[in-house]
C-alpha cells in the first residue's frame, strides 16, 4: 500500500468527509458541537457508506506489549518507523501528535522541533483545555479513535504488520490527545460502550471513528452504528 493510499471510501466520499471534519455544526439541543465536527448529513453519508457487523468477534492473538517473547501486533509504541503521514521524519509518533494538536508550543531545545515540551490542548473530549508540560506529560496521552483491540478483532488480525504499524500510528485520522482520566475510561470501548464525556464532542468523536474504519475497511457492529446514529440526529 502506497504512503497515504485510502481504502475501502471513493475519492469523492473521502473529499466530502474531510471537508465536513474541517467544517463546523449549527447550535443543536442548546450546544454547539465541538469545532471541526462534521454535520447531520456528512454523518448519515458515512453511517450509509460502513460495513455493518453483528457483534464484535473475540479474535485471539492480539498483544500489545512488545517486550521479550511478547507478541508486539501492531508494532512498537509511537513507532517512527512506518510508511504513513509522519513515518520517518525523525520524530516518534506522540510528539508529532502532539505538534500537531496543541497550540502554543514550546519545543525540547536541541530536538530539532521535535519533542514538545509546553502547550495547550483543546480537548474535544473534555470539552477543555489542558496545559501540557514536561512535568506532567503523563496526564496528557494519546488515545487510538478505534481503538487497537477493537481494530484486532474487527479485521486487523489479517492484516500484514506493515499495516497494522501504520494504523497504531495515523496521525491524519486515529490519534487523539486527551487527558488520562478519559484515556483510561476509554480503554478499548467503542461507541456502544462510551462517548466523550463532553456532550459537544459527540460529532467530532463520531464523525472520526466512521472516517477511520471506512479508511481501512474495518466494520461496526450494530450497537455501534445505532448509538452513532443517535449522535449524528443531534448533529444540525
Amino acid at each position: 500500500m502506497t504512503r497515504g493510499k485510502i481504502h475501502g471510501v471513493s475519492a469523492f466520499l473521502t473529499a466530502c468527509v474531510l471537508l465536513a471534519l474541517l467544517g463546523g455544526c449549527a447550535l443543536v439541543d442548546g450546544y454547539r458541537p465541538a469545532p471541526g465536527s462534521p454535520g447531520r448529513a456528512q454523518l448519515e453519508q458515512l453511517l450509509a457508506a460502513v460495513r455493518v457487523v453483528p457483534e464484535r468477534p473475540h479474535t485471539r492473538g492480539y498483544e500489545r506489549d512488545c517486550g521479550a517473547g511478547q507478541g508486539c501486533v501492531f508494532g512498537p509504541a509511537w513507532s517512527d518507523d512506518h510508511d504513513g503521514p509522519g513515518g520517518h521524519d525523525g520524530c516518534d509518533t506522540r510528539n508529532n501528535v502532539l505538534a500537531r494538536q496543541l497550540t502554543d508550543i514550546g519545543f525540547r531545545p536541541g530536538t530539532r522541533g521535535c519533542v514538545v515540551q509546553s502547550g495547550t490542548l483543546a480537548d474535544p473530549y473534555t470539552g477543555t483545555r489542558l496545559v501540557f508540560t514536561r512535568q506532567n506529560a503523563q496526564q496528557v496521552p494519546v488515545d487510538h479513535i478505534y481503538p487497537l483491540a477493537a481494530a484486532w478483532d474487527m479485521g486487523a488480525a489479517a492484516w500484514p504488520a506493515a499495516q497494522r504499524i501504520r494504523f497504531a500510528n495515523d496521525i491524519d485520522y486515529n490519534l487523539q490527545a486527551t487527558d488520562r482520566a478519559t484515556n483510561t475510561a476509554k480503554s478499548d470501548s467503542t461507541p456502544s460502550e462510551w462517548l466523550p464525556p463532553s456532550r459537544p464532542g459527540h460529532c467530532y468523536y463520531a464523525g472520526k471513528y466512521l472516517t477511520v474504519a471506512l479508511r481501512y475497511q474495518l466494520p461496526v457492529t450494530g450497537a455501534d452504528h445505532a448509538a452513532l446514529r443517535k449522535i449524528a440526529a443531534r448533529c444540525g
